[in-house]
């Protein structure tokens, strides 16, 4: 690592420097943890880009964030009742 990139990411606390331990395990500073809310048990992905690893922290609830993805919330008890008005305006015009 070039002595300016690694001036670059303390000055803005972006990276902190870790051991790989034995079984290639390393530990999230508590700082970056903080951070970025990582906890005991939440999962993370890992990926490599170029020649760099990333760990990318996963929601702990997939479902909150699909919501806050959706442009209308789904709301099943609406939608069942969607579906009941529209079978009984169709089952009426069958009989």
């Amino acid at each position: 690592m070039s002595d300016l990139l690694y001036f670059c990411l303390r000055l803005f606390k972006l990276s902190v420097i870790v051991r790989v331990g034995k079984r290639y395990t390393i530990v999230i500073p508590k700082e970056i943890r903080s951070r970025v809310k990582l906890r005991e048990g939440d999962q993370v992905l890992v990926y490599v880009v170029g020649k760099s690893i990333i760990i990318e922290p996963l929601p702990n609830d997939p479902f909150k964030t699909l919501e806050k993805t959706l442009p209308k919330q789904y709301i099943e008890r609406e939608a069942e009742e969607k579906a009941f008005k529209w079978l009984i305006k169709h089952a009426r015009n069958r009989y």
